[in-house]
């Protein structure tokens, strides 16, 4: 292997010792007042930018945990993008495979990290491109509806959504939580909690895009067993329009993909 450049050495040692100032000392040639100010530049933009990103889950650690936190993303995880807007998934990354659980992590920490990190997705997405393909006044019934890429279909263990100061649950609940996060047409992010069936309309509308509303809601229907079949056919069909109404389903596709 060739021996690697003085410059480069030295640049290495150098990151090495912003990412790591216990165990990786300065360079030699640098003082360390000049030091102390690119270690504290990076590490304080980096923990600015994940709070902003992740509010609760700052809001919910002490200010040692939270510093302790984001200085083990810094020396443990090694990130695959430049872009800012890419770090709290970088972050959530090192959350749920390069870092080792603390005594003092609430037991919801991951769970509460992806829905923060969904929010931000979605607000930032530039999916949505297929809004042209789509009848914003289609039958959404017996048409084909079209679920906006920007509507995340989740489920978590505890209820991320109510999460807080004020409520930190310790154990999951009995019944998984259900939630949409979607984009509004005003480009505002919000959350539906919704149902297993639901859940079920939107999971059979994604993953069969050739489907009319009445079909899946008929498949409803025959996996309930329900005893009056044109009150789910009815139920359904609000149902369709009331995520229209949110944006969640952008209209009635103008033709099959």
């Amino acid at each position: 292997m060739a021996e690697q450049p003085e410059f480069a050495r030295r640049q290495r040692e150098f990151a090495a010792h912003i990412r790591d100032p216990a165990h990786r000392p300065r360079p030699a040639d640098v003082e360390e007042r000049r030091m102390a100010i690119y270690r504290d530049l990076f590490f304080n933009n980096v923990a600015s930018l994940l709070a902003g990103n992740f509010p609760v889950l700052r809001k919910l650690l002490a200010d040692d945990h939270w510093h302790a936190l984001v200085r083990d993303f810094f020396v443990r995880h090694r990130a695959q993008t430049p872009y800012f807007p890419e770090i709290a998934q970088e972050f959530l990354d090192y959350l749920q495979n390069g870092r080792e659980s603390e005594p003092w992590d609430p037991p919801f920490i991951l769970e509460l990290a992806h829905y923060e990190w969904v929010e931000l997705a979605v607000s930032i997405g530039e999916e949505g491109r297929e809004k042209g393909d789509a009848d914003p006044n289609g039958d959404l019934f017996s048409g084909i509806p079209l679920v906006s890429p920007l509507a995340w279909n989740l489920s978590y263990r505890y209820p991320v959504h109510r999460i807080g100061p004020d409520f930190r649950p310790d154990t999951p609940s009995p019944e998984p939580t259900h939630l949409v996060v979607y984009r509004t047409r005003g480009d505002d992010v919000e959350f539906m909690q919704i149902n297993t069936v639901t859940q079920r309309l939107l999971q059979l509308l994604q993953k069969n895009p050739r489907w009319t509303g009445r079909r899946a809601v008929t498949r409803i229907v025959d996996e309930l067993h329900h005893p009056r079949p044109e009150m789910v056919l009815e139920a359904g069909r609000q149902l369709l329009e009331d995520l229209r109404a949110r944006n969640i389903i952008l209209g009635a596709r103008r033709s099959a993909p």
